[in-house]
């Protein structure tokens, strides 16, 4: 199964590709790190939204697992990113979840990573996508 691990902050939407075959993680080049959107129109989502759904369908990704952001407090996601995640689970074809920090913390307890995160080749920030499609991943490996 191949997933890409989003994080949403302000108006970015940071990647990460995963894939889970025979017990073995791989993390397969991508293109792009990070989607921007650079206009919060309605012309300027929907833009985002075909560039994300071209992006999933070109590396042919199974799954979409979005980090989830708390709705209010100290630490509340943003509005922009909040319509990030609503143009990406709108997406036909795309199986979308929004995986919370207490389920992600959990799955990483019981499954931790194998290896540090510098020796997955992937960039710093792209840290919180990945461990959230590795975590569901392995919990979704552990339901079966």
């Amino acid at each position: 199964m191949k997933v890409c691990g989003v994080d949403l902050k302000g108006n970015e939407a940071t990647v990460c590709l995963l894939s889970l075959i025979d017990g073995l993680f791989h993390v397969p080049d991508c293109r792009t790190r990070r989607l921007t959107l650079a206009d919060t129109s309605a012309k300027g989502l929907k833009s985002f939204q075909s560039t994300f759904e071209k992006l999933m369908a070109d590396y042919k990704i199974d799954a979409v697992v979005i980090r989830q952001r708390q709705s209010k407090g100290k630490f509340a996601g943003s509005a922009i990113g909040f319509k990030l995640e609503a143009a990406i689970e709108l997406i036909d074809g795309i199986e979308v979840v929004v995986f919370g920090p207490t389920e992600i913390k959990e799955s990483l307890r019981r499954n931790p990573v194998a290896v540090p995160f510098s020796d997955t080749g992937l960039k710093q920030f792209q840290e919180p996508a990945f461990t959230t499609a590795y975590a569901w991943l392995m919990k979704r490996a552990h339901q079966e």
